[in-house]
């Protein structure tokens, strides 16, 4: 009798601990009421990409995207238009807010959930130019870059849009090179304002990284 008493607390601590331990696993964030129901579209949009794109990492995914630009809408206390908040980069009135910053700081939020179904990439269009502008494409775990969705929140003024690459305006391509720049930046804490050359009214010219 106490050695199955015994067994059953023993039990219940190991499942008390599992719980907890994924509890504390998972990222605290709150997805704004209002954008709920994009945030559950993107979900499903997510999930049709493959078969193999696994529905609750999905849901995960568009949910955390969606706080994560909140977050930074407030952070970046955005004002104006994007080019208009540019300018007050530019002069050192907002410390962040260029496209190229929207991107790493929700490319590296969203690399915290260390997804198995879902890869992000980098990407740009109109590179090197005034009219230069990145964003994130997600993909299912091997699938061709330009069958990805695009998550972009710079032009929108600090609010998550997405659709299709095949679908927008611009060609995007991936730049592979430098989501593993801003990965290593991070890393090294490295990252700042020094590694890059603004172009004032767009987004950036990418010093030391050649064309591909």
């Amino acid at each position: 009798m106490h050695t199955r008493l015994a067994v059953g607390v023993i039990a219940t601590l190991v499942i008390s601990n599992v719980v907890v331990s994924a509890d504390q696993e998972r990222p605290r964030f709150e997805v704004p009421a209002k954008e709920s129901a994009e945030a559950d579209e993107l979900a499903n949009q997510l999930t049709r990409l493959s078969r193999r794109v696994d529905p609750n990492e999905a849901e995960l995914l568009a949910d955390f995207a969606y706080a994560t630009v909140a977050r930074l809408r407030k952070e970046y206390r955005m004002f104006g238009t994007p080019i208009f908040n540019n300018f007050l980069v530019y002069h050192g009135w907002r410390k962040r807010g260029y496209c190229y910053q929207w991107t790493e700081d929700l490319l590296l939020a969203l690399d915290t959930l260390k997804l198995k179904t879902l890869e992000l990439h980098w990407a740009d269009t109109y590179r090197d130019t005034y009219r230069e502008n990145n964003c994130l494409v997600v993909t299912a775990k091997g699938q061709p870059f330009e069958n990805g969705m695009i998550l972009e929140c710079w032009r929108h003024f600090g609010h998550l849009r997405w659709n299709l690459v095949p679908s927008d305006e611009d060609p995007y391509y991936e730049n592979a090179k430098w989501a593993e720049n801003v990965r290593a930046g991070a890393a090294a804490k490295t990252l700042g304002p020094e590694n890059r050359h603004v172009v004032f009214q767009t987004q950036v010219e990418k010093t030391g990284n050649s064309s591909e």
